[in-house]
């Protein structure tokens, strides 16, 4: 059995760089849906979190968004817009928040290097409360129908996974290009079905999806991966950066999101 640890994960994962982000940030200021940041309590510890809500006239499903070892970036909040787009809420909690100087989050941080050593340093049960007390926030939010599903990407994909074996109750867990538990009684715990997406071209990570998909089999859970020829880790960033010359992260992200809508109308 292939042995995986976070520490060595965070190092693989940290291989692409998030940087230049203007062409999202500048998409996100064009949308004309409703985002804002709030503050979600976690015992004494507060998690700042971005938001994007739909325009529809009744209740709908939440998706909480996982973001990568990049921390909380511009990218990540367009996630969410389009995922309001698509018509649900989507949060996105910061899970660096309060690891800056001063008590600040990703923003606070100096680069992408101390986001990844920060991230690196962030306590597994802390992660999962967090994403716990975020899950509770947005299930309870009045335009909630109170399902909720996690989707998380690279490092927020291996998040994704790891926190269905922890959460009671979610609707469903889409890890994008993200390690996988290698646990069976933590496997034995996951109550919801798991989609998986990657890049044809991750075999770092891809290697590790036929022994997830044996013990989530032998454990009679729901997996579903699908992989996407040609593309590398990160293809959903990727395939959206107009500097980015792999059309198979284009066609990849095109497909991937496609599918997520899809699996999504099913909740």
């Amino acid at each position: 059995m292939r042995r995986w640890t976070w520490g060595v994960a965070l190092l693989l994962l940290a291989a692409g760089p998030a940087a230049g982000q203007d062409w999202a940030k500048e998409k996100l200021k064009k949308s004309p849906r409703h985002g804002e940041w709030v503050k979600v309590k976690q015992g004494q510890r507060e998690v700042s979190c971005f938001i994007a809500y739909p325009e529809v006239k009744n209740k709908v499903p939440a998706v909480v968004v996982i973001h990568e070892i990049f921390g909380l970036t511009d990218w990540v909040r367009g996630v969410t817009d389009q995922l309001a787009e698509a018509g649900y809420i989507a949060i996105a909690p910061d899970l660096l928040s309060g690891a800056a100087p001063g008590g600040g989050g990703t923003a606070e941080l100096a680069g992408n290097d101390a986001v990844r050593k920060a991230i690196s340093s962030l306590p597994p049960e802390q992660v999962t409360a967090d994403l716990h007390a975020v899950v509770d926030y947005v299930a309870h939010l009045p335009s909630c129908n109170g399902k909720v599903a996690v989707a998380g990407f690279c490092w927020g994909g291996g998040q994704t996974f790891r926190f269905a074996t922890n959460r009671k109750g979610l609707a469903a867990a889409f890890s994008f290009y993200g390690p996988m538990p290698e646990n069976q009684a933590e496997i034995e715990r996951i109550d919801c079905p798991v989609y998986g997406f990657y890049g044809g071209r991750d075999e770092r990570i891809n290697a590790g999806i036929p022994n997830a998909a044996e013990m989530m089999r032998k454990a009679g859970k729901v997996y579903q991966p699908v992989t996407y020829d040609g593309a590398g880790h990160g293809f959903m960033r990727a395939g959206e950066d107009p500097t980015d010359t792999n059309t198979a992260n284009k066609t990849a992200r095109n497909a991937a999101w496609k599918r997520l809508k899809e699996l999504l109308q099913k909740l």
